[in-house]
């Protein structure tokens, strides 16, 4: 019997500094086949102005490019596809403005990554279309930021991403597209001056192999590589015969050399200034181009969390034992809060179910700004995650979990809540009723387990229903429950307790 069932296609889309990549790949049996690659070169950051606000020009060639990639994607469901932004849209301030207009052309969630979880994503690229298993030093030059990464087969060690990349640097180094020795001299010297602060512990660390991603490198490689060098390794020496070659140009619509593209001249020089100080501050021999990046890496990560541990719960323990978490209470709240969750939303749609994973996380690290001071702890946790380097998680569920902490004890001042851009606040605030209610029942830290207990909810206006006189042998809680109600009503929102 033929099994006639298509596979599964997932996609991922980088949106980058420079250019946007979308890469599709289906998946077959343990594996992932790529079938297409599409590339749209959009100059996304040299629309930031002085105030870092994109301009309008920049945020029209961003979305006329998404609504292409929309066209390859119609049909696809929205947990098969995702989609991350990088340094540009970390750096706007108008980036919800971008992201609003976004939603009229494509229909699925942008998420901004912050740098060390861009360069964690390009590693996993790397190291997934990469044969060697050693341990790799991978760089990855983008059009605002370079990241750096020391990791063994699919584990990354050290993350580092700095603020440099060709666009920026071009901007601030080559005005007007001028070269010269002395903007060459410059671009370098301050790219190692970024890199001081790592490059010790870098070279400490040591790697057996060091490889180049994404276009700045590609481009490198591929100038070498008709220039004769057919191998395509970049060295120290081929890197300094590059610079004397550029150097004998002085404006960069007239650079001319095998192999470079028209619409990569503008951005060249600084690329190769930028890695010409990472050759120097780390003391690299030799680097060879990888394939793998950051589409990749979110490719090959979207497919393990449906055939493996999510890495974000492996953050979520680790952070946990970090910072001395009670693990038997938080284990006590998040058991309760998913029971009253489940309660709420019994169905709940792809979105709210990425929510009610998110409040599980929540839950289980409410606790973490104990390890600061018990007056405000709630405070604190929300500032540690917020704040905190938490692998697998971007801006916007960072945001969320910090969010959710904050609100879990004392007055709702809801006038605080953070601008979310794939969420909505409405989408929040069952989230947070979950939680305080969770917080509060377990408020005894007792090991006797909770009786079953009925939630029902409409809207603001919320009922839980506790046993036949339960409250009248838990006179602590049902006081802490009464204060709990108070809270709410200054909120705005009503709980009835019934038994």
């Amino acid at each position: 019997m033929i099994d006639n069932e298509r596979p599964r296609e997932i996609a991922a889309i980088d949106i980058g500094s420079n250019s946007f990549h979308m890469v599709v790949a289906r998946v077959v049996g343990q594996s992932l086949q790529i079938i297409s690659r599409h590339k749209q070169r959009v100059h996304m950051a040299s629309g930031l102005d002085d105030y870092q606000n994109l301009d309008q020009a920049a945020i029209q060639r961003g979305l006329d490019c998404l609504a292409m990639f929309a066209e390859r994607l119609q049909g696809f469901d929205p947990d098969n596809v995702r989609i991350a932004a990088t340094y540009t849209l970390r750096q706007a301030r108008n980036a919800h403005v971008f992201i609003k207009r976004a939603e009229r052309v494509i229909p699925y969630p942008i998420e901004i990554i912050p740098g060390t979880e861009e360069a964690r994503l390009i590693y996993l690229g790397v190291a997934h279309t990469q044969p060697e298993k050693n341990r790799k030093l991978v760089v990855d030059i983008g059009g605002g930021s370079t990241e750096l990464v020391i990791g063994e087969d699919f584990h990354a060690h050290l993350l580092t991403s700095k603020h440099m990349g060709c666009v920026s640097y071009h901007k601030n180094h080559f005005a007007k597209g001028k070269i010269s020795n002395k903007n060459m001299a410059a671009a370098t010297l301050a790219a190692e001056q970024k890199l001081e602060s790592i490059a010790g512990k870098y070279r400490l660390s040591g790697w057996d192999s060091a490889l180049g991603s994404s276009g700045t490198i590609k481009a490198i490689r591929e100038v070498l590589v008709e220039s004769g060098h057919n191998d395509g390794i970049i060295t120290p020496t081929r890197l300094q015969e590059l610079t004397e070659k550029i150097l004998q140009f002085k404006h960069t619509d007239d650079l001319t050399l095998p192999g470079l593209t028209d619409d990569r001249k503008s951005v060249f020089p600084a690329g190769v200034a930028i890695l010409n100080a990472i050759f120097k501050a780390l003391k690299i021999e030799e680097m060879t181009f990888s394939d793998g990046a950051l589409r990749e890496g979110l490719l090959y990560e979207m497919e393990d969390r449906f055939r493996h541990s999510d890495i974000r719960t492996r953050t979520a323990s680790a952070m946990a034992e970090q910072y001395n978490v009670d693990l038997e209470q938080a284990t006590r709240v998040k058991a309760t809060a998913e029971m009253l969750y489940d309660q709420v939303e019994s169905q709940p749609g792809l979105a709210k179910s990425e929510l009610a994973t998110l409040l599980s996380w929540g839950a289980l690290l409410h606790e973490v700004g104990l390890s600061i001071s018990y007056p405000g702890f709630h405070r604190h946790s929300a500032y540690l995650l917020r704040h905190s380097t938490m692998p697998g998680f971007n801006f916007e569920q960072q945001s969320v979990l910090a969010t959710l902490v904050r609100f879990q004890r004392k007055s709702l001042k809801l006038n605080e809540m953070p601008e979310l851009t794939i969420y909505k606040r409405k989408h929040l605030y069952p989230l947070i009723r979950t939680l305080r209610l969770a917080v509060a029942l377990n408020g005894q830290r007792s090991d006797e387990p909770l009786p079953r207990i009925q939630v029902k909810a409409n809207k603001e206006m919320w009922e839980i229903s506790l046993p036949q006189g339960w409250e009248e042998n838990n006179k602590l809680l049902a006081a802490d429950l009464k204060v709990e109600q108070d809270y709410w009503s200054r909120a705005g929102w009503k709980l009835a307790i019934t038994s």
